[in-house]
C-alpha cells in the first residue's frame, strides 16, 4: 500500500514539474518569420505609412538642377531660427517637413529667442527636431559647449544635435579664420563634450569653403551636414559621406513666411526611422 502512495506520489510531482517549465517557456515564432527584438514588420510600416516622402517645395530662387535633384530624396525637413518668427508646425509637417534642425545658441553669450518656443511646437506637431550652435571663434569650444548645454534640454525623442562650423567674414566682432589643425581641435572638443552628456554624437554642418579650408572633413566618427545649393554634393565636396544636404536657403513651405533652409536626409525611409530613432 505504502509503495502505490509513493508512485502516486512521485506521478504528481513530475507533472507539476512539466506544469511550471511550460508555463515560462517562451513561444516559439512562426516558421519563416524572424524575429527581431523591439521591432516587428507591423511596426515599420506603420512607421513608414506615416511619413510623407519624395515632398517638392517651393523656392524662390530656384537653381536648374542637373543629374540627381533634390527631390529625388525621400526625405526632406528644415533649419530655422528666429528669422522665420512663428511656424505652423502642423501645416508644415503635413506638407511632407520630417525633421527641423533649431538654433538654440552662438558663442558663449547669445540664446536664439524662439528657441523654445520652435522646439515646443515642433515636438507637438509631430516633427522630429534637433538643435544646432553657430561657432564663434573668439571663444573657447569649451565655453561655447557649456552655453548649449545649458539652454537645450536633454530628450532622448530628440535627433544628434548639430555644431555650424562656417567662415564669419562679415561678423561685426569675430573675423578669425584658425588654422586647419585649431578648428579641427576646437571641433573636436565641442562635439566630445555634447555626446558626453546628450549621449550621441553631433553632426557637423559646413560650407564648401569652410570644408576645404579647413579639413574638418578628416575628423573621425562625426556624420556632416554639408550646405551646396548649386551641385549635388559629389560635385562640391568629392568623395565626401555625409547624412545631410542643404540644398537652398531659399524655400518656401506652408506654415512658414518667407524663405527658409531646406535639406534631405541621404538615405531611404527604413534608414530614416532608424536613425532618427522611430524604430
Amino acid at each position: 500500500m505504502s509503495r502505490i502512495w509513493l508512485l502516486i506520489a512521485a506521478v504528481l510531482t513530475l507533472a507539476a514539474c512539466g506544469s511550471r517549465t511550460a508555463s515560462v517557456a517562451p513561444p516559439s515564432p512562426p516558421i519563416g518569420q524572424p524575429v527581431q527584438p523591439g521591432e516587428t514588420a507591423a511596426s515599420l510600416a506603420q512607421a513608414r505609412a506615416r511619413l510623407i516622402t519624395h515632398p517638392k517645395f517651393g523656392d524662390s530662387d530656384p537653381h536648374p538642377w542637373k543629374g540627381r535633384t533634390p527631390w529625388s530624396y525621400p526625405i526632406h525637413g528644415i533649419d530655422v531660427s528666429r528669422w522665420q518668427g512663428d511656424i505652423n508646425w502642423r501645416r508644415a509637417k503635413a506638407a511632407g517637413i520630417s525633421f527641423a534642425y533649431l538654433k538654440a545658441t552662438e558663442g558663449g553669450d547669445l540664446a536664439d529667442p524662439k528657441f523654445r518656443d520652435h522646439w515646443r511646437g515642433a515636438r507637438q506637431a509631430g516633427v522630429k527636431r534637433g538643435a544646432y550652435h553657430y561657432f564663434y571663434f573668439c571663444r573657447p569650444a569649451a565655453e561655447q559647449a557649456r552655453w548649449f548645454i545649458r539652454h537645450v534640454p536633454r530628450d532622448s525623442a530628440a535627433l544628434p544635435h548639430v555644431l555650424d562650423m562656417e567662415w564669419t567674414p562679415h561678423s561685426r566682432t569675430c573675423t578669425k579664420r584658425p588654422s586647419g589643425s585649431k578648428v579641427r581641435a576646437e571641433a573636436d572638443r565641442f562635439l566630445d563634450i555634447l555626446e558626453a552628456h546628450y549621449g550621441r554624437r553631433p553632426v557637423l554642418y559646413t560650407t564648401v569653403d569652410f570644408y576645404r579650408d579647413t579639413g574638418i572633413g578628416r575628423l573621425k566618427g562625426t556624420e556632416f551636414w554639408l550646405r551646396s545649393v548649386a551641385d549635388h554634393p559629389h560635385v562640391t565636396y568629392p568623395g565626401a559621406l555625409w547624412r545631410f544636404w542643404q540644398y537652398t536657403g531659399t524655400g518656401r513651405v506652408p506654415g512658414i513666411d518667407g524663405n527658409v533652409d531646406l535639406n534631405v536626409f541621404g538615405g531611404g525611409p527604413e534608414r530614416w526611422l532608424r536613425w532618427s530613432g522611430q524604430i
